[in-house]
């Protein structure tokens, strides 16, 4: 990618960022393309230079933000660290992403209201592809006796399931910063998984507040 795309790549990023934030602020329906260009004071036809419609701009920001979750679980995935380690970085990495965009995660709650069959077939593909990372890694450590035996389908549900409901309840003004919490987290979920816990164990958590 030379200079030139890089910049248009950055600009594409930012505008689906802004996109993200308006439509959390005013509601999909509320929102117009005008108040994503103002909020980084550009014109609307320098939005309209990425995206043809609002519409497309929401499909666009919701796959962004999915293949990047892709982009970041593949490379722990790939990395050489232990499969404990692995989860870890993965629980982390999960409940950090999540938190800092929360706006975005939150806006895909009812997708079937705003995009087409094609576009909510393309976004279940690629929560599909995140969804069996997560499992191929609880596989792996089952396989290697260090993960507990269970239902991979139900574990990995359970799991991301206690990581996204961060959204509800975490605060920006807590005690713990989002790396202290992400790390807390992962300390708890992963003691679940774990054939035995007390030996098989990287430091982490503690009893004090979380937020």
């Amino acid at each position: 990618m030379n200079l030139r795309e890089q910049k248009a790549a950055h600009k594409k990023e930012a505008i689906m960022k802004a996109a993200i934030s308006v439509f959390t602020e005013k509601g999909y329906g509320g929102a117009s393309l005008e108040d994503v260009a103002q909020k980084l004071f550009m014109t609307k036809g320098a939005v309209y230079y990425y995206f043809k419609d609002k519409q497309d701009l929401l499909y666009q920001s919701q796959v962004y933000l999915l293949q990047k979750s892709n982009h970041l679980i593949s490379e722990i995935l790939d990395s050489k660290s232990a499969t404990i380690e692995k989860m870890k970085k993965a629980i982390v990495q999960h409940t950090e992403y999540v938190i800092n965009e929360r706006s975005g995660f939150e806006s895909m709650l009812n997708p079937e209201s705003f995009l087409t069959i094609d576009q909510q077939n393309e976004i279940l593909r690629l929560k599909n592809e995140y969804e069996s990372k997560f499992d191929k890694l609880i596989e792996k450590g089952i396989k290697e006796g260090v993960f507990i035996q269970g239902n991979i389908k139900i574990v990995r549900n359970l799991l991301l399931g206690a990581m996204n409901w961060v959204m509800q309840w975490y605060s920006e003004g807590g005690k713990k910063s989002k790396a202290e919490l992400s790390d807390m987290i992962a300390f708890y979920l992963l003691r679940m998984l774990l054939q035995n816990p007390d030996e098989n164990y990287v430091k982490g958590g503690g009893d004090d507040e979380v937020q």
